[in-house]
This record gives structure tokens, C-alpha cells and sequence, in this order.
């Protein structure tokens, strides 16, 4: 699955990389600093759970594409 966080400083990307490694199910996470994406891999991944979770935590979350 692709999210799309508000990412503005490092502090901000630290966050958001803890909370989606901590999260039931995901195997992997790849970040893209330039375009404010997480990659997530993983099974039973619940996205709407992690989004409401992001955007509670870090700020503006927005769900790209779910695979």
C-alpha cells in the first residue's frame, strides 16, 4: 500500500516511520523523502487503522493506492 504523509522535518518522518513498523502486519516499509510516500508490504495490513493512526500522530494522511 502507498501513503501519502505530511512529512516536513525529520522529526515528522522518524514518527511515521516508528508507527508503521510498529503496526500489526507489515513486513516492510520504504520511504520517498522527495514525494512524502510510504511504501508498506505486509499481510493483513488494516490501512484505515494506520492512516486514522498517522494522521492523528504525524498530520495530513492520505490513502494512495491499497494492493
Amino acid at each position: 500500500m502507498v501513503l501519502k504523509v505530511n512529512m516536513s522535518s525529520e522529526k515528522y518522518r522518524t514518527k511515521a516511520m516508528k508507527i508503521v513498523v510498529g503496526a500489526s502486519g507489515v513486513k516492510g516499509v520504504r520511504l520517498e523523502k522527495e514525494q512524502g510516500k510510504l511504501m508498506v508490504e505486509g499481510e493483513g495490513v488494516d490501512v484505515l487503522e494506520l492512516a486514522r493512526t498517522l494522521k492523528k500522530k504525524v498530520g495530513k494522511t492520505e490513502i494512495i493506492k491499497v494492493s
